[in-house]
């Protein structure tokens, strides 16, 4: 399977620092974040990018909403648009952190419109960030503590498991879930021995795709969490994944060029990654 599979550019050098893409039948085109400029992109079908602010600092995830619209985490919390269009009203939602010194960084949703979204302490320091619950009536709840740098988290087909990235860790843990218990029973599932484990997307087959920040690589392990593909990407720092497009079938990279002295040409552009037979897990709409 991976010497079938390459890379191509989808855009041009588009975002600082790329990352937490999402798509929805409702929207013109895939959607991610210039997440420390504060902006929200979306991918057109003709190629073409359009940009819309949303905070000063930060958006750290974009995903729909069942009922229409979508929700952006901004540095602290979470803004709401009752229409698909990108450049609809927002409206605030729910602030989750007071510290100054963290902000949002990545998340998902979950089979029963749960919104999980991960913080990090601004300057990386160790076990100042969260996962925090956000439930479709708006009530909130710290789910998991002590995180480094909170990164991907994606369920299966299924809804029986979701997969988590703290990069710090080095692994990709795995929880149990379920509507009545929630997260549960977390525990590594693989090892990243390079390190730099950053957003992630799950296939059908329960197959983890996973973004290596810093090392210019994807990777996707299997089932049993066993490295079964690597992917080499033209540049060093790609940050997040998602399958795209009605059947899922599509696979999407961003990256980025932050804090890179000599960021390549293409750093920061979106790219697609071509040859690998694999259909996206379902991604779940937030239904608050």
């Amino acid at each position: 399977m991976a010497e079938r599979m390459h890379v191509v550019r989808l855009t041009e050098s588009v975002a600082t620092h790329g990352e937490g893409p999402a798509w929805a039948p409702g929207w013109a085109g895939p959607r991610f974040v210039d997440m420390l400029r504060g902006d929200v992109l979306e991918l057109r079908p003709d190629g073409g990018v359009d940009r819309r602010n949303v905070d000063a600092s930060v958006a750290a995830l974009v995903r729909p909403r069942r009922a229409g619209g979508w929700v952006v985490a901004t540095r602290h919390g979470l803004a709401y648009a009752d229409a698909d269009d990108l450049h609809a009203p927002l409206r605030p939602g729910p602030q989750l952190w007071s510290d100054e010194d963290v902000r949002a960084n990545e998340g998902a949703c979950a089979p029963d419109g749960a919104l999980f979204l991960g913080s990090m302490a601004w300057d990386g320091a160790a076990r100042r960030g969260s996962v925090v619950r956000v439930a479709p009536d708006g009530g909130r709840a710290t789910v998991i503590e002590d995180v480094t740098i909170s990164n991907g988290l994606g369920w299966t087909e299924t809804g029986e498991s979701a997969f988590y990235v703290d990069t710090a860790t080095g692994t990709i843990d795995v929880f149990d879930w379920s509507p009545a218990s929630g997260l549960a029973r977390r525990r590594p599932w693989a090892r990243v021995d390079e390190g730099g484990a950053d957003g992630l997307a799950v296939d059908t087959q329960n197959g983890v795709w996973v973004a290596l920040f810093g090392r210019g690589r994807v990777h996707r392990y299997d089932s049993d969490g066993r490295l079964d593909a690597v992917i080499e990407t033209p540049v060093r720092q790609p940050t997040a994944l998602a399958f795209v497009g009605e059947e899922r079938d599509r696979l999407i990279c961003t990256t980025s060029r932050y804090a890179l002295v000599d960021p390549e040409p293409d750093a920061g552009a979106v790219f697609e990654i071509i040859g690998h037979g694999a259909r996206g897990a379902r991604v779940h709409a937030f239904a608050g």
